[in-house]
C-alpha cells in the first residue's frame, strides 16, 4: 500500500484535523455505486423469511425500505459525507436456498461526489433490519462481508471489484 503524507489527505486541514472536503470546483457527473453484503443464518430462519412466516412481518419489504432510508440519511451518520440528492436507490435480494441471504444496493445521483458510502450504508442497514426482525428466531446470524462491487463517475472513473 502506498504511504501518504498528511498533505495528500483531502479530509485533513492544515492543522491536521478532520474536515469535510470542498467539492465546489468539481464537475457534476452521473455517479453510481453498487454494494453487497451477506446475512448468514440458520436454514429455518431463511425459510421463514422467504415464506413470510416471521412474526414481525414481511422482513424483506421492511428491510428494503430501511436500506433506502439509510442511503438517504448517510450524511447524518457518517460525519464527513456530503448530503446528496439521490436520484435512485434499488435494493435487491438473492439467497442460496440454505443459509445465505445476499443483499445488493445500487445508488445513483448526478453530483460532485460519489455515492459509495450511500450504497454501503444501504446494504448495512438492510442487513441490520433483517437481523432485528429475525433475532427472536436466530441470534447467531452473521452480517458480512460487506463490500463495494462497483462505482462509476467522477474523476477516478470506473471501479469494479475483482472476483475473489
Amino acid at each position: 500500500m502506498m504511504e501518504q503524507t498528511q498533505s495528500q489527505f483531502t479530509h485533513m486541514n492544515e492543522q491536521g484535523r478532520a474536515k469535510m472536503v470542498d467539492v465546489s470546483d468539481k464537475s457534476e457527473t452521473k455517479r453510481t455505486a453498487v454494494a453487497r453484503t451477506t446475512v448468514t443464518m440458520q436454514p429455518s430462519t431463511l425459510e421463514a423469511i422467504l415464506a413470510g412466516r416471521v412474526a414481525k412481518g414481511d422482513v424483506l419489504a421492511v428491510a428494503q425500505v430501511a436500506g433506502i432510508m439509510g442511503a438517504k440519511q448517510t450524511s447524518s451518520v457518517i460525519p464527513m459525507c456530503h448530503p446528496l440528492a439521490l436520484t435512485g436507490v434499488d435494493i435487491r435480494f438473492e439467497d442460496d436456498g440454505d443459509t445465505h441471504l445476499y443483499i445488493e444496493a445500487t445508488v445513483k445521483t448526478t453530483g460532485k461526489t460519489g455515492v459509495e458510502m450511500e450504497a454501503l450504508t444501504a446494504v448495512s442497514l438492510t442487513a441490520l433490519t433483517v437481523y432485528d426482525m429475525c433475532k427472536a428466531l436466530d441470534k447467531d446470524m452473521v452480517i458480512g462481508p460487506t463490500m463495494l462491487l462497483e462505482k462509476t463517475g467522477g474523476k477516478s472513473g470506473v471501479y469494479t471489484r475483482e472476483a475473489e
